[in-house]
C-alpha cells in the first residue's frame, strides 16, 4: 500500500450506528485530517443528506483548517423518504451520533450542530457533557414568510456556547428577530453574518464573494470559535 492510499484511508472512514431504539442503522462519514484539533458532529438539513454538495464542501473546508467532521444521516434520509422523522427520532439520532463520533475519535474534543434542521435538532437534543458548543449553519428560526421566535425558546435553557452563521437573504431567519435573541443569550452566543447569502449560503452573482469563498469563510469561523472553546 503506497503512502497516498494510506493517507486517504486515514482521512475517510465509513461508519454505521443505530439511530434510535425504534430505527435501524444509519450511515456516517468520519473525515479526519492528520492534524485535527476538534471534531464537529455534523447533521444535514431537511432536504439533502450528508453527501450533498454543501455538506461535502464544508467537511473538506473544515479539514483544511484542522477540524474533523462526523457527518451522518437521519433515518428518513437513509431510507430515502421525503418527510423528516418525528422530533423524538431526530433528537435521538443526534444523541446516538455524538456517542458514535466520540467512539470513533475519542481523543478529539466535540462540538455539534448542522445545517438548518440538523442544527436545530442538535440544539433540542439532550447532549453528552463532552459536547463543548453548538454550531448553526443557518438556524431556521421560522418558516418563510411566517416570522416567529418560538423555535428559539429552548435555547435560553442551554448553557452551551453557540455559533450562529446566517445570511442576510435567509428567508428562514429574520435577522431583526434573531439579533435580540443572541443579545439575550449574552456571552453564550456569537453571530457571524454573511452579507448577501441565502439560507443555503448561495451568493448573488453581483456579490464580492462567491459560494466557494463563503463556505471557506464558514469553516474558518468555526475553527476560530472552536479554538477559543478548547483553550478556555
Amino acid at each position: 500500500m503506497n503512502n497516498e492510499t494510506q493517507n486517504k484511508q486515514d482521512m475517510f472512514r465509513n461508519i454505521s450506528f443505530q439511530a434510535s431504539t425504534s430505527s435501524g442503522d444509519v450511515s456516517a462519514i468520519l473525515q479526519r485530517p492528520t492534524d485535527a484539533r476538534v471534531l464537529l458532529v455534523f447533521a444535514h438539513g431537511a432536504g439533502a443528506g450528508m453527501r450533498s454538495g454543501f455538506m461535502e464542501s464544508i467537511a473538506h473546508d473544515c479539514a483544511e483548517v484542522r477540524i474533523a467532521t462526523f457527518r451522518y444521516q437521519f433515518p428518513y434520509m437513509e431510507e430515502r423518504r421525503k418527510s423528516p422523522d418525528p422530533q423524538q427520532i431526530l433528537t435521538a439520532t443526534v444523541q446516538s451520533a455524538v456517542a458514535a463520533a466520540h467512539e470513533a475519535a475519542p481523543d478529539l474534543p466535540l462540538v455539534a450542530g448542522g445545517k438548518s434542521l440538523g442544527g436545530r435538532m442538535t440544539s433540542m437534543a439532550s447532549l453528552d457533557p463532552l459536547v463543548k458548543g453548538l454550531v448553526f449553519f443557518g438556524f431556521p428560526l421560522h418558516a418563510p414568510g411566517k416570522p416567529s421566535t418560538k423555535r428559539a425558546e429552548h435555547l435560553f435553557n442551554l448553557s452551551l456556547p453557540m455559533l450562529f452563521m446566517q445570511g442576510t437573504r435567509d428567508t428562514f431567519t429574520d435577522l431583526k428577530l434573531l439579533r435580540p435573541i443572541c443579545l439575550r443569550l449574552g456571552v453564550r452566543a456569537i453571530m457571524h453574518i454573511i452579507e448577501g447569502a441565502d439560507h443555503s449560503f448561495h451568493m448573488l452573482k453581483s456579490s464580492t464573494l462567491n459560494d466557494e469563498q463563503v463556505l471557506k469563510q464558514l469553516a474558518l469561523t468555526v475553527a476560530d470559535w472552536a479554538s477559543r472553546l478548547i483553550l478556555s
